[in-house]
């Protein structure tokens, strides 16, 4: 186990953090072409869309400047640490792993800031990714250990379905025949599969999309677009085109502190948008399994009629539980929206409008969307009264070290 750092180290530690806020991106992209140079086969771990936009180095930066900041009171950091476990945990990343990072992460430091990095402040900030190492290998090691089961495992795709111009249905049940793990709802899974024109296994998260009933996991995958600088979702594209019935792909277990919180009784209020819309349908899906009479408001936002994924579903719903409200927002309405009753109002959430049905002091707020969606629903929610501690969120895209 590493011993504590030192009220010199800690002191290093913290009056250089605002080196990483002012170059952080710069050591980041570094250290990422340094590792893959010395370790190709790393490059299996990380998403490289992510490296390609350099996203990845963005947010590791921001992760090592933040528990810079906060290496005098880590307990600021429990949220963050909880979350990045559990996405490590479903990337299979392990303690193995750590001296690469840190190798090629401190040397990197050194190649890039020179000689404004002494020896004293170097070895400073080698404790410091050890202590954070430990922390992160025994966070990890508990869901391990709790885990339905290690690794990546062989589920064959039994049903695709199409939801919505955009978002396709991928039902993976085990190839040993044996029960689909139960999970949490809310939580996600890890997908791995060959990328050709990359020569590299890639993983990617999907939220599970409906309840844990031992049949089956479900993911509900949303072809991603690309631009000049970013290429199309190569997993989602691959999967949406190239994974049909009987295809064999490897999953790992389900993780995520993102989720459910099934031991309550007052209401809950699911607030998504576009592609968000999955774990909320395993939230509610798992509400009507259990035949909860929790009050259930649920909020979606999405363009239009056309990438409305599980309107049916969630029509029969609310026809059928009269605990179950329902207030979906469409951005443009067309003409075939129109003659349906799929959704409720135009435009973007507005929850003045939904006040009655949707703002409840004594719910739960589950939130899942674009980052910027998020926080514009939780800065409305808290402008209208609610807690902040009532208001909970998925966090998608890259993890702090993979």
């Amino acid at each position: 186990m590493t011993s504590a750092l030192t009220p010199d180290q800690i002191s290093r530690v913290k009056a250089t953090a605002p080196v990483f806020a002012q170059h952080g991106a710069t050591i980041t992209k570094h250290f990422y072409r340094r590792m893959f140079a010395s370790r190709p086969e790393l490059k299996n771990l990380f998403n490289q869309t992510h490296q390609t936009s350099g996203s990845q180095a963005d947010v590791l930066a921001h992760a090592v400047y933040a528990y810079a900041a906060n290496i005098d009171n880590l307990g600021a950091l429990g949220s963050a640490v909880g979350r990045i476990s559990h996405k490590h945990a479903s990337l299979n990343i392990r303690p193995e792993h750590y001296p690469i990072v840190g190798e090629n992460l401190l040397a990197s430091v050194v190649e890039v800031l020179g000689d404004a990095v002494d020896e004293a402040t170097l070895e400073a900030w080698r404790a410091a990714y050890s202590q954070l190492a430990q922390i992160m290998i025994g966070a990890e090691a508990k869901l391990y250990e709790g885990a339905a089961w290690s690794g990546y495992r062989p589920f064959v795709v039994s049903r695709k379905v199409v939801e919505s111009d955009e978002i396709t249905s991928f039902y993976l049940t085990p190839t040993d025949g044996a029960p689909a793990a139960s999970f949490q709802p809310g939580q996600f899974v890890t997908v791995k599969r060959y990328v050709g024109e990359l020569g590299v296994d890639q993983p990617r998260q999907y939220s599970l999309s409906d309840a844990p009933h031992g049949k089956w996991l479900r993911i509900s995958v949303k072809r991603e677009g690309g631009n000049e600088v970013v290429p199309a979702g190569r997993l989602s594209t691959l999967l949406h085109d190239g994974v049909e019935e009987g295809a064999i792909v490897e999953v790992t277990a389900p993780m995520g502190d993102f989720r459910l919180d099934r031991s309550k009784s007052t209401p809950v209020v699911l607030v998504s948008g576009g592609v968000g819309i999955t774990p909320m349908a395993s939230m509610l899906s798992t509400l009507v399994a259990e035949g909860s009479e929790r009050r259930v408001a649920f909020v979606h936002a999405c363009r239009s009629g056309n990438v409305h994924a599980f309107k049916t579903w969630l029509a029969e719903v609310v026809a059928t539980r009269r605990n179950v409200s329902r207030a979906v927002f469409y951005e443009e309405v067309g003409s075939a929206d129109r003659q349906g009753v799929d959704y409720d109002f135009e435009g973007r959430i507005d929850f003045a409008k939904i006040a009655e049905q949707a703002v409840l002091p004594d719910a739960d707020y589950y939130l899942c969307g674009p980052m910027g969606f998020m926080a514009a629903q939780r800065d409305a929610l808290v402008a209208r009264g609610i807690d902040p501690a009532r208001i909970h969120s998925e966090v998608f895209g890259t993890g702090a070290l993979a």
